[in-house]
């Protein structure tokens, strides 16, 4: 089934405890169309870079299974970049340098090709224009997930309200969600972020997992301990798109099939972590996201009996 990905193609450039890049290729769009990409070949990407965006990673986008019909790419404009610096413990880090450039006239436009997509993953951006891309679609597609962060929360928190309201699905890190709900315990911030409009919420939590909830039920995903972490950018948009593009794979939108979903979505971000930028995402086999995965489920599988 169709899978429509709006969201930044960028420039990153990236410093951690264990090294620096120069100007590479990021993204929030970037990070959920490629991770979506192992599970589904018909990805439908809506984005903007500048005339400076090399033109061997669009064709690189279209080997994946990528359609680029939805990127706009602007002559004589630089494509929109993002400098930072990750403390010690990798979760925090510091903006050096955010230049917007062509994001500053951004206006999604949805190719008639991409119309009839079943699932529409709104990456990190602009609340009003993930309102718009939403409006802008002539049949609503089955599911809609939505990913978001503090900033929007700081300086548009009305029309992020306005977006939040039209989804199915949020995706939100921890501090994200007290942020949104003032509310300390995950668990009551969840019901108010419910209360907004999604039917699902997902809840990530760095090195300590994933929570997914409905009104119902909750189900607690955990991260894979790892040897090696070097780069935490991305990591979040890999797990949107791996859990959405599973989704589409399956076409199951139910609880049970997205507990499944997130199993295969933190694997997805486990290797996303392991190299800077896109590197590991981009080289995976099939075999290793299998192997992966059942990693996952031998960490949580045990027998008890209950006395």
């Amino acid at each position: 089934m169709s899978l429509v990905v709006v969201g930044t193609v960028a420039f990153d450039a990236i410093e951690t405890p264990f090294g620096k890049t120069d100007k590479i290729i990021g993204g929030a769009a970037t990070y959920s169309g490629i991770s979506a990409s192992y599970f589904t070949k018909d990805v439908k990407l809506v984005s903007v870079v500048g005339e400076d965006f090399p033109m061997e990673m669009i064709e690189r986008f279209k080997t994946l299974g990528m359609s680029t019909e939805g990127l706009q790419v602007k002559k004589g404009q630089k494509t929109f970049f993002w400098s930072g610096r990750y403390h010690v413990d990798m979760n925090t880090r510091d903006t050096m340098d955010t230049q917007l450039n062509v994001l500053l006239d951004f206006d999604p436009v949805i190719p008639s090709s991409y119309q009839d997509c079943d699932f529409l993953m709104l990456s990190n951006l602009m609340p009003q224009l993930q309102k718009k891309v939403i409006e802008r679609m002539q049949k609503r597609p089955r599911l809609v997930v939505m990913d978001t962060m503090n900033f929007w929360m700081e300086t548009q928190m009305d029309a992020l309200l306005e977006t939040i309201k039209l989804v199915d699905v949020l995706t939100v890190n921890d501090s994200e969600a007290r942020q949104l709900t003032n509310e300390y315990s995950l668990v009551k911030a969840a019901q108010k972020i419910l209360a907004m409009g999604p039917k699902y919420l997902i809840i990530k939590k760095g090195e300590h997992g994933a929570l997914l909830f409905n009104k119902e039920q909750v189900f607690f995903a955990p991260a894979l301990p790892l040897e090696d972490v070097f780069d935490p950018t991305g990591a979040g948009d890999t797990f949107a798109g791996g859990f959405i593009g599973y989704l589409a794979q399956t076409r199951d939108i139910s609880f049970d099939n997205m507990k499944r979903g997130i199993i295969y979505a933190s694997a997805m971000a486990s290797f996303c972590v392991e190299k800077f930028g896109t590197e590991r995402v981009l080289e995976l086999k099939q075999s290793e996201i299998d192997e992966r995965v059942q990693q996952f489920v031998n960490l949580v599988q045990f027998d008890i009996e209950l006395v």
